[in-house]
Parts: C-alpha cells; structure tokens; sequence
C-alpha cells in the first residue's frame, strides 16, 4: 500500500496520539508555525502522514536533541534545503560520467547522514 503523503486525514487527537503529544502542544506547534495542518470547512484541523512525519521530526528536535523551537524553525529550514538539494543531486546522476556519478551518490550518502542527524525520517526509509 502506498502511502497517503499529503493527503489530509487525520483529526487531532488521532494525530496527537499517533507522535505521542497533547493536542494542546500540537495547536502551539501550529501557532509557532512549525506545522500547517489542512483545515476543513468547518474549521477542522487534519494532518496529513507528512504533517505526521514533520511532528516526529519536530518532537525528536525538541526532546532528544534539546533544541527550543526558535532551534527547531532552523532545523526544519536545514532539512527542507537538504531534501531540496538531495533531488537535484538524484536527478543529475542519470545524465553524468561513472566518476561524476560515483561522487554523486556519495554527496547523496552524505546528504542522507545529514538528514537522520536533524531527526529527518521519510516515510520509505520507515517501510
């Protein structure tokens, strides 16, 4: 089964307690900006299992590597760059010499390492 992605499906509180937080913490993510749930006519909050993803990434940020959310924000930016940066590096290795391409997917390995250390977990690399 592929994954929904971005489609929005999740009301609150299945989303709290799908990352293990409160729902009030969730609205102050939102708040905060670090979070931009989709919103139903009737004012309704649903998440997404990408929204999912960003929580996690957001609750590792906070709890295990001590960052205040000011940090996070950064943090976030950091990973969005890099996963914009890993793309153009994926889809320049078709189009390159074997050396080229062998130092690309090392770039890309790097890139990789880079993403677990900001706590960046997509949801193919969790299957």
């Amino acid at each position: 089964m592929l994954p929904r992605s971005n489609e929005p499906v999740f009301v609150i509180s299945v989303a709290a307690r799908l990352v293990e937080m409160h729902p009030q913490t969730l609205r102050k993510y939102e708040r905060e900006g670090l979070i931009a749930p989709s919103r139903t006519s009737g004012n309704l909050r649903l998440y997404s299992d990408r929204d999912i993803e960003r929580l996690r990434q957001v609750k590792y940020l906070v709890e295990e590597q001590g960052l205040n959310l000011a940090g996070v924000q950064i943090a976030l930016e950091m990973t969005r760059s890099l996963i914009d940066l890993r793309a153009r590096l994926v889809s320049m290795l078709g189009d390159c010499t074997a050396q080229h391409g062998a130092e690309l997917e090392a770039s890309i390995r790097h890139l990789d390492h880079s993403l677990r250390l900001l706590g960046y977990v997509s949801l193919r690399d969790r299957s």
